[in-house]
Order: C-alpha cells, then structure tokens, then sequence
C-alpha cells in the first residue's frame, strides 16, 4: 500500500490554530467563574465566535481548559484521556440522561445489556454482505445522476438524498417515505436549533408515527410481511419475550435520526476534504484499497458527530476538578479526537495511526453498534464518487456553510463535477 504525504491543512482554512505549541492560546480563553466552587471555566458552544469555526474553538479550549461548563445545563469535556474516561465507567458516568426511552442508548448494565445483545445481530458480517450489493447500487445510480461541469449544492443534492435512500433500503422502509422523512429530518433540526420543547415533542411524536404505521401495516400483512429488519424486529423474541412497540420505535429512531444525520454530514466533510486537499483525493483514485482508512482519519480530523452525553451518579473528582452527583456531561469526541497528546498534529493526514485511538464510533460498552453498517455506506459512497468522476473541486462562486452546533459538517457545499 503505498502511502500519500503526510498533508497538513492548508494554512488558509481555519484548522491550524493548533498546528504548533507557539500558537496555543495561553490561559483559558474563556473568563473562569467560581459559581459552583470549583472554578470551572464557563462556555457557549453556540456562541458566535465558537460557530464561526467550532474546530478551531474546541481545539483552543481543549488545549487550555479540559472542562468547561456551558449555559445549556452540560460540563463539557474536550480531552482524549477525560472522554475515554468517561465512556469506558458506565457506573460512574450513566447514559440515562434522555427524557424519552432510549433502547439501548439511553440504558446503563445490566439492563442494557441483553438489548445490546439483541441489536448487535443486525450489523453482522452476513447482515453487511447481504446489504452491499444494493448499498453500492444506490450509491452508483446517485452519483451517475449527478450533473458534470456544473456546480451542485452536495448536501441538499446528494448527502442527504444518500442518507435517505440508503437507510431507508437497509430497514425496508417503501420508497413513500423518503420525501416524509427528508422534510422530517429538516424540522427536526429546526426544532433541536430552537430548543422550543414543544417543538422538539411534536417532530418526536411525528417520528414516532411512522413507526407505528409501519408496525401497523406489517402486524396487518401478517406471513406476507417484507422480510426485513423492521419485521424481524417485531418478532424478535430474543429477550423471551417480544419487544413492546415502544422498545421497537425507541431502537429505530435510534438507528434512523442518528443515522440520516451523521452519514450526510460525514459525505459532505470527506467530500469536502477532498476537494480542499487535491493530492490525497488524487491518492485515493489511484489507490481505492486506502479508503477505508482515509475516511476514519478525515472523520477523526473533522468530526461528522460533535458529543454524546452522560450524568455523574456519585461525586467524582475529573480533569482536577470535583464534580458532585449528578452533573451533566457532553464528551465531545469532535475535540477529543484531535488531542495533541494522542495524535500530534491534528490536521496531518495519516493511513498508518493506531485505530483503537479514534474515536469516531465512541468506545465502552456504547460504542457504536452500527459502525460496520456506516462504514459499509461511507465506503460505498467514495468509491462511487469517486470511481464515477474524474475530479470534483470546491465552486468558484459559492462558498461552504459550516453547520451549526449540534450539527457538524456543512449546512451546504458546493462543488464541481467532471
């Protein structure tokens, strides 16, 4: 396998606040507040000078101040050993932070445990084998559709129909509910953007909805209902019992809103990658076998998915700070994964760093159920592009919108094909 340079960022994008110690920020950017007795800095992620670039912002407080608490409730931690921390002491640091079901995401062992044992089947070798034929159809036929010599706004144009399409062949969910379901995904993060609760409830129920009538349809259907994840789920009795339609709506919005989101979003940031480092998309036309590895490390250097959350259930003392029983945690993997005291650098772009280090699929007995099935999608979809097309570059005319916290990514990109 031969090897691209080791590229770091060009010196015109944002990411290269932290390329050297000369250019750290010196004490915490951010003045400290002694509030809660600790002495624990204060931040807001949706502050504008952190939206107008959130890599460098995370990259400056993750340098000088480990912890940080922001006005939305959570203590956010950016380094790479406190995020480990964390995610691997289920006891200490719970999962049980959402107000709606979550299975299994929301659950803590020994209740999580055989629902984990229950989903983990769905994302096996021969589940992924039996899905990549029409996974890299669905890839192929988007990306023969895309117009050549023109520019396309990708994320609305591609990513997101991608997603769309993409989940939706995976659960067996009818071709009738990616137009449904796009819209959806638009007022869900309208709603996730407004914090208005009431909204956040009414695209929830909305969600939860479709679910039901697919249950519906298929307890209807009976014998003749389509041999797929969704039915199988409803008569999966693994747990010597059958799921509640409650258990089963929680572990699909799990695996859909999660999903929808972060493979668009991670398109548009590899695609975008590529277009702003010519030499390694080239690499990569000529050597598709560094794929798999190129993408983790693109998605290391610029995180599809910002934080998860957990809640202390007992006092505990992280990055020099005491933090009592029940204290909100975001771990934010979009800062941990760039710590210098793991990875140097964080912008140089490397095939050979040590996977068990990255933490794009998180870690502990959360780590993501679904990665091979992303990494299956995210796979599929480089290698159409870029087997489909001779060269994509960033347009000329219109410049990318970065995302917005919680999101990651771009809001919109466009490019050119040929």
């Amino acid at each position: 396998m031969s090897q691209p340079p080791h590229l770091d960022q060009d010196s015109s994008t944002a990411h290269d606040v932290a390329d050297s110690p000369s250019s750290r920020p010196a004490p915490c950017p951010i003045e400290t507040t002694s509030s809660n007795g600790a002495g624990i800095p204060q931040w807001d992620p949706r502050s504008e000078s952190v939206q107008r670039d959130q890599i460098a912002s995370y990259d400056a407080m993750r340098q000088s101040c480990p912890l940080a608490q922001s006005p939305y409730g959570y203590t956010t931690v950016f380094r790479h050993a406190d995020v480990l921390r964390v995610v691997e002491d289920h006891e200490t640091f719970s999962s049980a932070v959402s107000r709606y079901p979550s299975v299994p995401n929301g659950m803590d062992p020994p209740e999580h445990t055989p629902f984990r044992r229950l989903i983990e089947p769905y994302f096996d070798q021969a589940h992924m084998e039996a899905f990549e034929p029409e996974c890299r159809g669905i890839a192929a036929e988007l990306v023969a559709q895309l117009p050549r010599q023109a520019d396309i706004e990708l994320i609305s144009e591609f990513a997101q129909i991608f997603a769309l399409r993409i989940q939706c062949a995976w659960l067996g969910w009818p071709a009738a509910l990616h137009e449904p379901l796009r819209l959806w995904t638009l007022k869900n993060q309208a709603a996730t953007m407004s914090r208005d609760r009431e909204a956040q409830e009414s695209v929830a129920q909305e969600f939860d909805q479709y679910i039901k009538d697919l249950l519906a349809a298929r307890r209807e259907a009976g014998a003749a209902a389509p041999d797929d994840i969704t039915t199988h789920l409803l008569r999966n009795d693994s747990l010597g019992r059958l799921l509640t339609d409650e258990e089963i709506t929680s572990i699909l919005r799990n695996w859909t809103v999660g999903e929808l989101g972060t493979i668009a979003a991670s398109v548009g940031i590899l695609v975008h990658y590529l277009a702003d480092h010519p030499a390694i998309q080239q690499h990569l036309r000529d050597n598709p076998a560094d794929l798999p590895a190129a993408i983790d490390e693109i998605l290391r250097i610029h995180a599809p998915l910002i934080m998860n959350r957990r809640i202390t259930t007992r006092e505990i003392e992280l990055a020099g700070h005491t933090l009592p029983a029940g204290t909100r945690l975001a771990v934010l993997w979009a800062s941990a994964n760039r710590d210098e005291a793991v990875f140097g650098d964080p912008d140089e772009f490397r095939l050979d760093r040590d996977p068990a280090l990255n933490l794009l699929y998180g870690a502990g007995v959360h780590v993501c159920p679904g990665a091979p099935l992303a990494r299956l999608e995210l796979l599929a979809v480089m290698n159409a592009l870029l087997s489909g097309t001779q060269w994509w570059a960033l347009s000329d005319d219109s410049a990318p919108t970065k995302a917005i916290y919680p999101g990651s990514g771009f809001s919109s990109l466009f490019i050119t094909l040929r």
